[in-house]
């Protein structure tokens, strides 16, 4: 069964808990629908009540005023979702992610961190995420990072 998923800049339409979706959203696939077929799927998919949060718009306008409107939605989600997974892809750097991990790395939110292995700066984030977070286990694959959200935010059976 599928999620909601809620894109920017929409709102999620009920107080369902939220999963957003940290990590590339330029210069790299669209890991986010790939993520979304993961975390549906599989022995233990994460139930339908959870909303998955998606900061990737299908249209990025040029315009100062919506960069800081996109800047201000995603801060807001970060701080109101339940739990939240991070994504670095191989593709880019992602400067904004990096600082994101950081500040939420502080917190005792849910986090879920994945690194691409070909991804510039994994040992930067496989260390520093270890050092800040101990409880968390940075993956390799969307597939991995998918079973430790489900692991993570499954009810035990």
């Amino acid at each position: 069964m599928r999620h909601e998923i809620v894109e920017a800049p929409a709102e999620p339409l009920h107080g369902s808990p939220q999963l957003f979706l940290a990590g590339g959203i330029t210069g790299c696939p669209d890991w986010q629908e790939t993520m979304a077929e993961h975390l549906a799927s599989g022995s233990d998919p994460l139930g339908p009540e959870w909303v998955l949060v998606n900061p990737r718009r299908r249209d990025w306008p040029d315009d100062p005023v919506e960069i800081e409107r996109q800047i201000a939605w995603e801060h807001r989600h970060l701080k109101s979702a339940r739990a939240i997974l991070f994504w670095f892809p191989s593709e880019t750097l992602c400067p904004i992610t990096l600082y994101e991990l950081g500040a939420w790395s502080q917190s005792s939110k849910p986090l879920f961190v994945g690194v691409h292995p070909g991804y510039q700066r994994r040992l930067d984030v496989v260390v520093q995420t270890r050092l800040a977070r101990p409880d968390v286990t940075v993956t390799s694959s969307l597939a991995e990072l998918a079973a430790a959200v489900q692991r993570g935010l499954l009810p035990p059976r």
